[in-house]
């Protein structure tokens, strides 16, 4: 199969590289496809502009907003890779949303209807933050991060979620619990993707 990671976390020795690495390791010795978008790394302009709206509605992107739009057409599955800040995604992340999931490419209007145009496409979502799982929990905050990007990104462009990932209190995580966390991950991408 054909897997893009997109990925972002500014620190190179974060939780998330690790998650990042050990994936593509993995992916690539059951002989998949893998590409990784690391936003940080590309410097990737999250700013969405009057240009690019202009644009969507236009059918017109600029040429670095088609090559991701490329890359998320090869992939039979995109797996996004980021860390909770401020109770949602790193802006880099959502400027990437903003851009390259556009009007005309991920989703469309017809006669008023909404129309996710991934569909066929599968998607995991894997995140880490700082408050625990219970804290969340107790505040609706698990549901509120599930509602807004599953329902209101993943699922509305048309992608079929296979799980996503919430990893709590990961800047305190034992060696031990990081370790049932990769299997965790592991576990999906063999369950779906036949992955060992």
């Amino acid at each position: 199969m054909k897997h893009l990671i997109i990925y972002a976390h500014p620190n190179e020795q974060s939780l998330n590289s690790y998650f990042k690495q050990q994936l593509v390791l993995a992916l690539r010795q059951e002989d998949h496809e893998v590409q990784v978008r690391d936003l940080y790394q590309l410097g990737f302009d999250p700013v969405l502009s009057m240009q690019d709206v202009l644009g969507q509605m236009q059918g017109a992107v600029e040429d670095t907003i088609r090559q991701e739009q490329d890359y998320i057409r090869w992939a039979d599955t995109l797996t996004f890779i980021y860390p909770i800040w401020w109770t949602g995604m790193p802006a880099i992340m959502k400027g990437y949303i903003d851009r390259v999931m556009s009007y005309g490419f991920a989703y469309r209007y017809d006669q008023g209807v909404q129309k996710g145009l991934l569909t066929g496409k599968s998607a995991v979502i894997i995140n880490t933050h700082g408050k625990s799982n219970q804290e969340y929990a107790a505040v609706g905050m698990d549901k509120a991060l599930s509602l807004t990007s599953d329902r209101g990104i993943y699922t509305y462009c048309g992608l079929e979620v296979k799980k996503h990932f919430f990893f709590g209190k990961a800047d305190r995580a034992t060696p031990e619990t990081v370790a049932d966390w990769k299997s965790a991950i592991l576990e999906v991408y063999s369950q779906f993707y036949a992955v060992v």
